[in-house]
C-alpha cells in the first residue's frame, strides 16, 4: 500500500446524501415539541452526533426535557432515519464518488471513512462499496464529536498516514474545521460559502479529478 498520502471521506453529503434522511427524522422530533426545523436549521447540524443535535434543536426551540424524554427522543430519530437507510441502494452514492474512490485505490493509496454517524458500516453495506475503504472510525468509535479532529486523527493513524498528507472530504463547517485542526489538507463538497474555510472547493466529486487528488501537498 501507498502510504505518501491518505485519504479521509466524511459519509453524509459526501458519499451519499443522507442529510435529507436525518432532515426529515429530527423534523418529525422536533414537531413533537412544536417546534419547525427549517433546512437552514439542518445546515448546522451537518456532522454533528445525534446527542449534540438534539441539544441544539431543544435550545433553538427554548425547551427542555427529562433526560428519559430526552432518550426516547434521540431513539425514535434514529429508528425513523433508518427506516430510509434501509431503503438505500448503490443509486443513493452521489455523483463522481464511486469513480474517485476506485482510482484512489487502483493506485493503492490507503482510503478511511470519518463519520459521526454510528450508522456508518450499514449504509456502506447498502450501498455496495464497503470493500473500498482500508478503516472505518465512525460515531461507535469517538468520544469527541466534530469540530474536535479526533475522528480524523484516529482514521489516519488507523491507516498509517501523518495526518499532515491526508486529504479530507467533507460537506459540512465542523468537518473542516476538524480537518484543519488536525492539520490535514481540506476539500469543501457543497455550497463554498458555508466552507469556505477548506483548502479547496468543489460542488460535486464530478468536478474533481484523480490527477488534482495526486498533485496535493502538505500544507
Amino acid at each position: 500500500m501507498n502510504t505518501e498520502k491518505g485519504f479521509i471521506f466524511d459519509l453524509d453529503g459526501v458519499i451519499v446524501d443522507t442529510a435529507k434522511f436525518h432532515f426529515l427524522a429530527w423534523k418529525k422530533a422536533a414537531a413533537t415539541f412544536n417546534f419547525e426545523l427549517t433546512l437552514e436549521h439542518n445546515e448546522q447540524l451537518k456532522g454533528v452526533s445525534r446527542i449534540d443535535s438534539l441539544k441544539k434543536i431543544l435550545n433553538w426551540a427554548n425547551t427542555s426535557v427529562s433526560q428519559e424524554e430526552f432518550d426516547e427522543l434521540a431513539a425514535n430519530k434514529n429508528s425513523d432515519y433508518l427506516t430510509y437507510v434501509d431503503k438505500m441502494t448503490e443509486d443513493d452514492i452521489l455523483p463522481g464518488v464511486r469513480e474517485i474512490l476506485a482510482e484512489i485505490k487502483a493506485n493503492n493509496f490507503p482510503i478511511a471513512l470519518g463519520s459521526a454517524s454510528k450508522n456508518a458500516p450499514k449504509i456502506l453495506q447498502k450501498v455496495g462499496i464497503m470493500d473500498l475503504f482500508d478503516a472505518i472510525v465512525d460515531g461507535n468509535s469517538v468520544s469527541k464529536a466534530k469540530p474536535d479532529p479526533e475522528v480524523f486523527l484516529i482514521a489516519a493513524d488507523k491507516i498509517n498516514v501523518a495526518p499532515e498528507k491526508c486529504i479530507v472530504f467533507e460537506d459540512a463547517e465542523a468537518g473542516i474545521e476538524a480537518a484543519n485542526s488536525a492539520k490535514m489538507i481540506s476539500v469543501g463538497l457543497g455550497n463554498e460559502q458555508n466552507l469556505k474555510e477548506a483548502d479547496y472547493n468543489f460542488s460535486s466529486f464530478t468536478e474533481i479529478t484523480f490527477n488534482f487528488l495526486k498533485q496535493l501537498q502538505p500544507k
